[in-house]
């Protein structure tokens, strides 16, 4: 079993789940025990300056082998998984040799990961893949990326004939629900770039992103007895409803794709006193998300006009933005990655992530960090699977790209 696996399969079994509703810092005090596993094992390994702060961040320095002064080059990945689905207890199953067809998950619940549902599936037959077993999300997003940078690191540190400079890693708790660079310490990581390993398919390469605000409407209504309440009751679920439908119904993650954006649900809660709805705005485009955010306080007050002032309130929320502004500026981060995956015998796949990730806030923190892949697919959910082949290619593309930067004048 080759040490990158050794090592997903290792964190995987750390329940890291962030929690959106917690106010402490990281948001579930879970994440601080791979917090500590993952610093002894910098330690452990030879790396330098190793901190693990109270708020869950790690931090440490591979120091570089060449005199020449180089760039100080970073690589971020997150502990937490996603709250959307348990992470507690994942019992991940290696199907080897993959040949094409369904691959049963668990045959007492018959959950099945299907070509149908997955048609990409296919362009793993012959290679090893790792699936839940289908009661668990798997944890690829993002302790591949985990796996990845700390295998990459320990390769470097018994192979010194690879020359490279300072190399910063970073581990960031609490991404999943947007706040995994809120308290990471830019001056402190005193890198000049960095790349988070937190992207999808082999050979992805992202420097454009979301622009991203979440929603949260709450909806007044008036109750009474439903046998005595002609003109009289306000039912704040009929009013939501009436909110959800004026919303326009093409633009929803289920109906967009490439550089559209939408406007996506979360949570539905409440009665007929009071409803609550959590959304989440997206789009690349900066003027198109502005006015994204206009058209759901327009809704807002377009109701507060047929049921009475404050029938609807709407609080948004910006949550991170395009990173290409940031990044963009500074091409050559893009074009290092960009050879470095072509040397090791990866495609480059140059695209637009629908989503964000701890580089989004940290490019406009002062550190410009584009988005390697890590070979995953089906994040968040029982159907989440990675190839090895490609968390092994993610590997080399790690040391490719340190590698390189030995080359580059500060």
């Amino acid at each position: 079993m080759s040490r990158v696996v050794e090592k997903f399969l290792k964190y995987v079994k750390f329940d890291t789940k962030s929690d959106e509703e917690s106010t402490t810092v990281p948001s579930t005090s879970k994440q601080l025990i791979l917090a500590e596993e993952l610093g002894k094992e910098l330690k452990e390994m030879g790396m330098q300056d190793v901190s693990v702060d109270g708020n869950g961040y790690v931090m440490a320095t591979l120091p570089g082998n060449i005199g020449k002064n180089t760039p100080v080059i970073g690589f971020v990945a997150h502990m937490d998984t996603s709250p959307d689905f348990s992470g507690e207890n994942v019992n991940p199953k290696i199907v080897k040799n993959y040949d094409g067809t369904d691959i049963v998950l668990n045959e007492e619940q018959n959950i099945a990961l299907r070509i149908a549902e997955s048609p990409e599936l296919k362009d793993y037959i012959g290679q090893d893949i790792i699936t839940t077993d289908g009661t668990t999300l798997l944890g690829a997003d993002d302790k591949a990326g985990i796996a990845e940078i700390m295998t990459a690191m320990e390769y470097l540190t018994v192979h010194p004939e690879i020359k490279h400079g300072d190399i910063r890693i970073g581990f960031t708790p609490d991404e999943e629900i947007g706040r995994g660079a809120d308290h990471f310490d830019v001056a402190k990581f005193n890198a000049n770039l960095a790349y988070t390993v937190d992207g999808g398919v082999i050979g992805e390469l992202e420097y454009e992103n979301f622009n991203a605000a979440g929603a949260k409407v709450i909806l007044k209504g008036r109750n009474y007895h439903p046998g005595y309440s002609k003109d009289k009751m306000i039912n704040s679920a009929l009013v939501a409803n009436e909110f959800m439908a004026m919303l326009p119904a093409n633009e929803t993650p289920a109906t967009t794709e490439g550089y559209e954006g939408f406007y996506h649900l979360l949570a539905i809660n409440g009665g007929v006193e009071e409803t609550s709805l959590s959304y989440i705005i997206r789009d690349f485009d900066a003027e198109k998300f502005k006015a994204r955010k206009a058209f759901m306080e327009d809704v807002a007050n377009k109701l507060n006009e047929k049921y009475g002032e404050g029938a609807v309130n709407i609080e948004i929320k910006e949550q991170y933005r395009n990173m290409k502004e940031k990044v963009e500026p500074e091409k050559y981060i893009v074009d290092i990655a960009f050879k470095a995956m072509e040397a090791v015998g990866v495609k480059p796949l140059v695209r637009p992530i629908r989503g964000g990730t701890d580089g989004s806030r940290l490019s406009f923190m002062g550190l410009p960090t584009p988005n390697l892949f890590t070979g995953g697919h089906n994040f968040h959910g029982r159907f989440e699977y990675i190839s090895i082949q490609s968390m092994e290619k993610a590997v080399e593309v790690v040391v490719k790209i340190a590698e390189l930067y030995s080359e580059r004048e500060k």
